[in-house]
């Protein structure tokens, strides 16, 4: 095991390295002030036992990362001024630990042995690549990207737009940006989660910039505007291209499923020499926000708000459609015509209405089972399309396919789990919607990806029976019965170690009928931005990468951990500074 960077740093100077912790004052941009930071010996700090959990944090609104022209004053003054520069290069470049450390251990007799950990990927801005087809900020995603290698993540996740692509005119691709963004994170040394985003970028949680569909595809949806979801009072929903069509020849005569394979199909070819060295992992977009999902929670135009029960998106011609034949076929042509129509309002409550109230609620009823089986099956033939190709597309190129599922954690502790049933998850008390998509996923080797890994039920609005923890314990029994991988990411920016601990509780998937030795095969930590290069919020990522890499089944003190990620912090802070004000500006 190689000595860690601020044991070397501190032998070549002389002298012995300390934790600094600030007293709370927020940073500004006078010269730093080293009386106003406590030096707290390593010795001295208590070691917790493993497992123990932080307390709930006092959260406070991200802080302004210091000027640059300031950040040599946060060098410790016990470091030689003649080293600085050695220090600064050695942090940006150096992880805390090699990746033959972190994927291997050593057994008896001098043999290696694969041991367990999650690694962690980061997800870049939405807007990495630019209309004009280049990488956003340039320099600052550099000096970002140095940033996050020598933290010791895995690699990053990249969202491939369709619509910055393929914009203008069909199979006309630009992969301009994308190709210097790939060669630079193969530069670190950094893997890609690429994401085949087949949605539009603008209208939901997070979303920082807008990115329609190409205008070709947006041109025939205004010639046919059943190509868009609709809801029963005929709002339209230009996120993504409806299923209901999945097959016909609507887009300048071909179908929507043809379009994405030969998306896909462009991106092996272009990119073949990146794909199972550098590209590892290729996530295909499946419906708004990339989830295999249908759009019934939007939040433009204040559409829906949290934590209300969404609206069924069935009602374009095409859906409609197929509810007659699915009815007819069922012997219940009356069934037919319409889905429900008392299932209420996008911000109703499940007890505001007659189809999902606990009692008497149309969700029980034969219609509603008919209804809500077909409409879920609808969202099931849509992944297993689509992971055909890409399944076949991507063979023997060595990368992983992966879907990404939402996490509806609101009212799931009613009996109808309306927000999940209204998004096509056919989830209730009485039956598991989670295990279907699992079991689709493994037909095609793919990865279950899942939100919401950092969410706690006490953190969430009780009067709307929240439950993300119960909703990821019972993703992961689904994903374990059904033998698919299950990777993670959280659905809000976090920066807190009590939302740390509890994504690396879950991720270790330590719940009853889990095989003992299962983790996720992955955790994508959302996202990249100046707060995260924040120093206090930076000491934090880095140890809680560390933690995730050491996997459950280490022995190690957490503690030790942050104390060594705080010396790497402390030596590498000039450059992390660097790259937080770059992203800024």
């Amino acid at each position: 095991m190689a000595l860690n960077l601020a044991h070397q740093i501190g032998t070549l100077a002389g002298t012995q390295i300390v934790a600094e912790v600030t007293t709370g004052e927020q940073p500004s941009s006078d010269p730093a002030n080293v009386s106003g930071v406590l030096k707290v010996p390593l010795a001295n700090l208590r070691c917790n036992a493993p497992g123990e959990t932080v307390s709930p944090p006092m959260l406070t609104p991200p802080l302004t990362p210091r000027s640059a022209a300031n950040r040599s004053g946060t060098m410790s003054p016990m470091l030689r001024a003649d080293l600085s520069a050695a220090c600064q290069a050695y942090g940006a470049l150096a992880p805390l630990e090699t990746e033959e450390e972190s994927a291997v251990s050593w057994k008896e007799g001098g043999k290696k042995e694969k041991k367990g950990g999650v690694p962690v990927y980061v997800m870049m801005p939405l807007d990495s690549v630019t209309s004009g087809n280049t990488v956003n900020r340039k320099k600052a995603m550099n000096a970002s990207l140095q940033a996050l290698k020598s933290a010791g993540v895995e690699g990053i996740m990249i969202d491939v737009w369709w619509g910055l692509v393929e914009r203008e005119a069909p199979a006309a691709y630009n992969w301009g940006g994308y190709a210097d963004l790939l060669h630079m994170a193969k530069k670190h040394g950094l893997k890609v989660q690429a994401v085949m985003s087949f949605h539009q970028c603008g209208g939901n949680v997070g979303d920082s910039c807008t990115i329609p569909l190409p205008k070709w595809v947006r041109e025939e949806m205004e010639k046919d505007p059943d190509l868009a979801y609709t809801d029963q009072w005929e709002r339209r929903n230009y996120e993504y291209v409806s299923l209901g069509c999945d097959t016909l020849p609507v887009l300048k005569g071909r179908t929507p499923l043809q379009c994405y394979a030969d998306f896909m199909r462009a991106f092996r070819d272009n990119f073949k020499h990146l794909l199972g060295d550098t590209i590892v992992e290729i996530q295909v977009g499946m419906g708004p926000a990339g989830e295999l999902r249908y759009p019934s929670y939007p939040e433009a135009n204040g559409t829906w708000k949290f934590p209300g029960i969404g609206a069924f998106q069935c009602y374009d011609k095409y859906m409609l459609s197929s509810l007659k034949a699915a009815a007819e076929a069922a012997g219940k042509p009356e069934w037919g015509s319409t889905g429900p129509t008392d299932a209420g309002h996008y911000n109703n409550w499940p007890e505001d209405t007659p189809f999902f109230k606990k009692e008497g609620g149309g969700w029980n009823s034969p219609f509603g089972e008919f209804f809500l089986s077909w409409y879920s099956q609808m969202l099931l033939e849509h992944g297993e399309r689509i992971l055909s190709s890409a399944t076949s597309i991507f063979d023997g190129a060595g990368v992983k396919i992966s879907v990404k599922v939402a996490g509806i954690h609101w009212h799931y502790g009613t009996r109808s789990h309306a927000p999940e049933l209204t998004a096509g998850y056919y989830n209730t008390r009485y039956r598991d919607g989670y295990l279907p998509i699992a079991q689709m996923l493994a037909r095609h080797g793919a990865v279950f990806n899942f939100t919401c890994i950092e969410m706690r039920d006490h953190e969430q609005p009780q009067d709307a029976l929240c439950a993300p923890e119960k909703l990821v314990k019972q993703v992961a029994l689904a994903t374990a019965a059904a033998q698919v991988p299950l990777a993670g990411e959280n659905a809000l920016p976090r920066y807190d170690e009590y939302a740390h601990e509890q994504i690396l509780q879950a991720s270790s998937l330590d719940v009853d009928g889990s095989p003992v030795d299962r983790e996720m095969s992955a955790f994508t930590y959302l996202r990249m931005n100046p707060s995260l290069f924040h120093p206090e919020n930076w000491r934090r990522f880095v140890a809680f990468v560390k933690k995730m890499k050491n996997g459950k089944g280490a022995r190690r003190c957490w503690e030790e951990v942050e104390r060594e990620a705080e010396q790497f912090v402390h030596v590498a802070q000039p450059f992390i500074q660097e790259a937080a004000v770059a992203l800024m500006h």
